[in-house]
C-alpha cells in the first residue's frame, strides 16, 4: 500500500517520504535499521490521489504568485500566534479578494473540518498548489513544524515572485516596441500605401520587386482582413497548445537556452530556482529522491526538468549530486556542481545551495537592469531595417521615373 510517513532518529534530524509498504510494522523495522523511530504513518487511499486530478473548468483560471505568497506569509504568522489551521484559512478566505482563490480557501477550510488533512486537502489543487507545496505541508504537519515550513514556503515564494517581476521588467520594453511596431505597419498597410498606388499607377513605369510585394500584402490586408485575422488568433492557439507537447517543451527550451542573447539569463534563473527549492526541500526533511522528484515537477523549461528526473534513478544507485549536475554541463555551470560538492563535503548541502541560490538570483538582477541596453541596439537595427526597407521601396519607383524623364 501506499503511505506517507515521517520519523526521526537520536539526533532529531527529521526524515519523510511517500512509499510502498506491507503494512507500519515492517516499515517501523526498517526505519530502526536505519537508525530512525516512526512518528507518523498515514495509508494514501486511491480516493485522495484521484481527487488529486486538474478539474477541467480549473484550467481556465489562475491564482497569482502574490496570492499565494500573500497566503502563506498570513497562514505563518496566525499559526504562529496560536490559531487552528482551519480557523486560520478561514480567517484568510474572508480577507481575499480574488474570488477564485476564495472559494478554493473554502473548500479546504470544508475538508480540514471533515477530518481530511491540510496537506490533502491543498492537493485537491494540483495547478493552484504544486508538488512543491503540497509536501512540503505535507512534512510540516507530520513532523509538528508547520509553521516554520510555511517560513521557508513564503521565503521561497517571495524570490519566485522576485525573479518573476525581473524577468516581466526585462521583456517589458522589447514587447512595447514590437507590439508598436506592429501597430505602425499595419497602418501603414492599410491606411497609408493605398493612397499612393493611385501614384504608382500613373507612372505606368515597371515596380521594383519589393514594391510589388508591399503592394501584394497591402492588398490581401485590406481585402482578407478577417481571415488573416483569424489565421493570426489560429497561429497563435496552435504554437500554445505545441508548447503543451514534449516535442514542443523540448524544441522551445532548446532555443532559450542557446539564444546568445537572453541564455545566459535563462539559465541562472534555472539554476537559481533549482537550488533554493533543493535546499528548500532539504531543510524541510524531505529525501534526496523525492526532492528530485518535486523539482521535476516544478521546474519548467524541459531540459532542467529531464536532468532532475535523470537524476533520480543515478540518486537511488548511490551517486552524488554534485555529479548529476556534472553530467549536465549544458545546463548547468560548472560553479554549481563544485559548490554542491562542497556541500556534500562539509555535510551542508542546503546552506551551500542556498547561498549559491542568492548568488544566482543577484546575477539575475544585474542581467535584468542590462537587458534594456543589451536589446535596444538589436531592436534599432531591426527597425531601422523595416523602416529602410519601406522607404526604398517606396521612393524607389520615383527615382526610376525620373530618369526616364531626364
Amino acid at each position: 500500500m501506499k503511505v506517507f510517513y515521517s520519523a526521526k532518529n537520536y539526533s532529531g534530524e527529521t526524515k519523510a517520504e511517500e512509499i510502498d509498504v506491507e503494512n507500519e510494522r515492517e516499515l517501523a523495522s526498517q526505519l530502526r535499521v536505519d537508525g530512525y523511530i516512526l512518528t507518523s504513518f498515514k495509508e494514501l487511499s486511491e480516493e485522495k490521489k484521484n481527487n488529486t486530478s486538474v478539474k477541467f473548468m480549473d484550467r481556465f483560471f489562475s491564482i497569482s504568485l502574490k496570492d499565494k505568497l500573500m497566503f502563506t506569509r498570513n497562514l505563518s504568522v496566525m499559526i504562529s500566534s496560536g490559531l487552528p489551521i482551519s480557523k486560520s484559512v478561514y480567517n484568510i478566505s474572508l480577507q481575499t479578494k480574488n474570488k477564485k482563490f476564495q472559494q478554493i480557501l473554502n473548500n479546504i477550510f470544508d475538508d480540514i473540518q471533515a477530518g481530511t488533512t491540510f496537506a490533502d486537502g491543498l492537493a485537491h489543487y494540483p495547478n493552484v498548489f504544486g508538488d512543491l507545496f503540497v509536501n512540503m505541508v505535507r512534512v510540516g504537519e507530520s513532523s509538528g513544524n508547520l509553521e516554520e515550513i510555511l517560513e521557508i514556503l513564503s521565503i521561497q515564494l517571495e524570490k519566485e515572485h522576485d525573479l518573476t517581476s525581473k524577468i516581466k521588467g526585462a521583456m517589458t520594453y522589447p514587447a512595447v516596441i514590437i507590439v508598436a511596431m506592429i501597430g505602425i505597419a499595419v497602418l501603414m498597410l492599410t491606411y497609408i500605401l493605398p493612397k499612393m498606388m493611385g501614384v504608382f499607377a500613373d507612372m505606368k513605369v515597371d515596380l521594383p520587386a519589393s514594391t510589388q510585394f508591399i503592394i501584394e500584402m497591402s492588398n490581401m490586408l485590406r481585402a482578407h482582413y478577417i481571415a488573416v485575422a483569424v489565421g493570426l488568433v489560429f497561429f497563435i492557439m496552435a504554437i500554445r497548445f505545441l508548447l503543451t507537447t514534449e516535442s514542443g517543451k523540448r524544441i522551445l527550451g532548446f532555443i532559450l537556452i542557446n539564444i546568445p542573447v537572453i541564455k545566459n539569463m535563462v539559465i541562472k534563473v534555472n539554476c537559481a530556482r533549482f537550488a533554493r527549492i533543493y535546499s528548500s526541500l532539504l531543510r524541510s526533511g524531505v529525501p534526496v529522491v523525492q526532492a528530485l522528484t518535486i523539482i521535476s515537477n516544478t521546474l519548467t523549461n524541459y531540459y532542467y526538468k529531464k536532468a532532475a528526473k535523470d537524476g533520480i534513478e543515478d540518486v537511488q544507485k548511490g551517486v552524488s549530486l554534485s555529479t548529476v549536475i556534472g553530467k549536465n554541463p549544458k545546463v548547468f555551470p560548472v560553479l554549481m556542481a563544485q559548490m554542491a560538492q562542497v556541500g556534500e563535503e562539509t555535510g551542508k548541502t542546503e546552506v551551500v545551495l542556498l547561498k549559491l541560490a542568492e548568488f544566482y538570483e543577484d546575477e539575475v538582477d544585474q542581467i535584468s537592469k542590462n537587458m534594456s541596453s543589451i536589446i535596444e541596439p538589436v531592436l534599432m537595427i531591426f527597425i531601422g531595417g523595416a523602416v529602410g526597407f519601406f522607404a526604398i521601396s517606396m521612393l524607389q519607383p520615383m527615382y526610376s521615373l525620373m530618369d526616364n524623364i531626364k
